[in-house]
């Protein structure tokens, strides 16, 4: 499906919003109550649309990958997020407006305010350009829009060194920022106040279980940790066997420093999260050659360093070759995201993959790249996919004592020799006393060179061992060091964890304003071209009237609707059809059928395309079927049109 329609009028944001409020996709919760920035209620489209976006996702990853689904709790205890490194970590950096106390969040601010310079620069370099010669009408339109965009021409340098800066952005620490705002007077652009140093504010909620409040806790940021905590059991599940995904849908919770951007930045929202599990020593992945091909468009850590966004389309196996991605299981999954994408109607040319630099990396990531979707706002992050390696089994399993490691029966035993030290702990205790365990301790973590060595010095007497500054006698009646053979059967290690995680609600209206568009006879009216896989309503069903002679076959279409497990509603109301269809082309629905006095004589229906208002006749069957197949995505609107004739208008014949 086009994404862009020629004869469209261009995009037009203001209209985007006023429809999804007016049409109830979403609107800002507790709105009657004045509402709460960041918290959002979802009405019957945008529920559906969400559910439709969910089920192809459940489809497409857990399905077709067989992967293990969990719900996990959202109230999570204190420790867990302390051990993870949440507490400590999970944090954005904020300054305040020193007047007012209006919180905004660092970087957010930098960027907002270089970028409307830069605007503001592109603005009047254009004006310079312009004829000299204005009629009023033109200068009083540039003026009202250079007083809006403040357009003021930058010196080549200046705007060169904010490109660079934005380019860096996301890998610069608190004290950075706060340089930046110094060095170039960045201000609070709603009061033009000086803002304080960057402080940094941890994201997480928290609260308390039991009615004392003995048990700390915090509402969950993501849902990972339930996977990790619970690996032992998906292991046991699994029959041991590595590798294999995990995957949960749920709610997830930030506090938002300065939510501003509708659905883009919430306190509350929907996240799918997959952990997949695979061996450290082999992160290949048995499909990587069904993707190796798939080609991606790549803004790498590199480029970006060097303050260029500067972008390369690249096919994930040339990828994965030249270590520009760091392994096939990571690079498979953002294929796997790609085509996803792809497939519920987001724009292939404005989507890009950009890998996360050295100081934005998270904590427990070794490599990560972001889906990251352009809109009317920029390029937003909406799936991260991050290769985690050992670090959440490792920390939890430290704390908890709970071995979270698998273990392996090898096809061939490893046999091994090595130094082996043995004490003669009787007497080292009488010698050495409260020294003998620090002394043994010592001699155990040697190494095989170090061990080989005091092996040679005691087969010559007794020798020396320094530690801390003290000096230990050995004779060799106190220690023996004698090299033993090791048969190993069982390979014991902690896995390795490939994370793709989705924003759902970032996904959702990236796409809804990848598929808006209005048509030149109606601006007014929007078009929602969403495809027919995660369109709210499959099928519009239309009666020329609401003659109870249409009602028979309005409730058997509906039956034959349902039993084929197409989503449909009826529109009898008393307006034009017309106005039928196109109040329903704003809500995303791709298909309308029309049963008229032809099809009560003949049983006939026509059918209609939404983009295209294209219209074909044939048997209520035959239109049945091939609704079927459109929405199932066995055909497209071509090849439903060489099955159906085109519908002439004149079939519907008032008796």
């Amino acid at each position: 499906m086009s994404h862009v329609n020629k004869s469209a009028h261009p995009f037009d944001k203001g209209r985007l919003e006023a429809l999804l409020s007016r049409r109830f996709f979403y609107a800002p919760a507790f709105e009657i109550y004045g509402g709460v920035a960041g918290l959002y209620d979802y009405g019957p489209s945008g529920s559906t649309l969400q559910a439709n976006i969910i089920a192809e996702w459940r489809k497409h990853f857990i399905v077709e990958e067989s992967m293990l689904e969990l719900d996990t709790t959202i109230m999570t205890p204190a420790p867990v997020f302390e051990t993870s490194g949440h507490v400590a970590r999970f944090a954005d950096w904020m300054v305040k407006d020193v007047k007012t106390g209006d919180v905004i969040r660092a970087d957010h601010l930098v960027k907002n305010v270089l970028e409307a310079r830069l605007a503001g620069d592109k603005e009047a370099r254009g004006q310079a350009a312009a004829p000299a010669k204005e009629d009023e009408k033109d200068k009083k339109k540039k003026k009202s829009k250079t007083a809006k965009a403040a357009a003021v021409q930058l010196a080549d340098d200046v705007a060169k060194s904010y490109e660079v800066t934005l380019a860096q952005l996301d890998n610069f620490s608190g004290a950075e920022l706060g340089e930046l705002c110094r060095k170039f007077n960045i201000r609070n652009p709603d009061t033009d106040n000086e803002v304080t140093e960057p402080q940094e504010f941890n994201l997480m909620f928290a609260s308390s279980i039991g009615p004392t409040g003995q048990h700390p806790g915090y509402l969950r940021p993501e849902t990972a940790q339930g996977h990790f905590l619970n690996f032992s059991r998906l292991l046991d599940y699994n029959n041991g066997r590595v590798p294999f995904a995990s995957a949960q849908i749920g709610r997830s919770f930030r506090n938002e420093i300065s939510p501003r951007a509708g659905l883009l930045r919430v306190r509350e929202f929907t996240m799918a999260e997959i952990e997949h599990f695979v061996d450290p020593q082999n992160k290949s992945h048995p499909r990587f050659k069904e993707m190796r091909d798939v080609v991606l468009v790549l803004l790498d850590r590199h480029v970006q360093s060097s303050g260029n966004t500067t972008l390369i389309k690249m096919s994930i196996g040339e990828a994965v070759e030249k270590g520009i991605i760091a392994n096939e299981t990571l690079a498979y999954f953002m294929a796997r995201i790609y085509l996803f994408l792809l497939k519920i109607g987001i724009n292939p040319d404005r989507l890009r993959f950009r890998q996360h630099m050295s100081n934005e990396m998270a904590h427990y990531a070794t490599d990560c790249w972001d889906a990251e979707i352009q809109n009317s706002t920029g390029w937003t992050e909406c799936v991260g996919c991050a290769d985690r390696a050992a670090y959440d089994l490792t920390v939890h399993s430290a704390r908890t004592g709970h071995p979270l490691v698998v273990r392996e029966a090898l096809k061939e035993p490893i046999v091994t020799e090595k130094e082996v030290p043995e004490f003669n702990k009787k007497a080292l205790g009488k010698t050495f006393k409260q020294d003998a365990g620090v002394l043994q301790k010592h001699v155990e973590s040697l190494d095989e060179a170090a061990l080989s060595k005091l092996k040679s010095e005691l087969a010559e007497g007794s020798t020396t061992i320094i530690i801390d500054g003290k000096t230990f006698e050995i004779a060799p009646d106190l220690l023996r060091v004698e090299r033993k053979t090791f048969k190993q059967s069982i390979r014991e290690y902690t896995p390795n964890v490939i994370e793709p995680s989705f924003g759902l609600g970032r996904i959702l209206y990236t796409l809804l304003e990848h598929t808006y568009w209005s048509r030149e006879q109606d601006v007014e009216r929007g078009v929602l071209s969403l495809p027919p896989v995660v369109a709210p309503t499959k099928v519009l069903i239309v009666p020329l009237s609401a003659k109870e002679e249409f009602d028979p076959l309005v409730q058997e279409v509906s039956s034959k609707l349902r039993r084929a497990g197409i989503f449909s509603r009826v529109d009898d109301s008393n307006t034009s059809i017309g106005k039928r269809y196109a109040r329903n082309d704003e809500l995303g629905t791709p298909y309308g059928v029309t049963i008229d006095f032809a099809s009560v004589q003949n049983r006939t229906m026509t059918i209609r395309e939404r983009d295209t208002m294209d219209q074909r006749i044939g048997s209520i069957d035959e239109v049945i079927a091939i609704v079927t197949d459109l929405v199932e995505g066995n055909i497209d609107w071509t090849e439903a049109c060489q099955r159906l004739p085109a519908y002439d208008g004149v079939q519907a014949i008032e008796s």
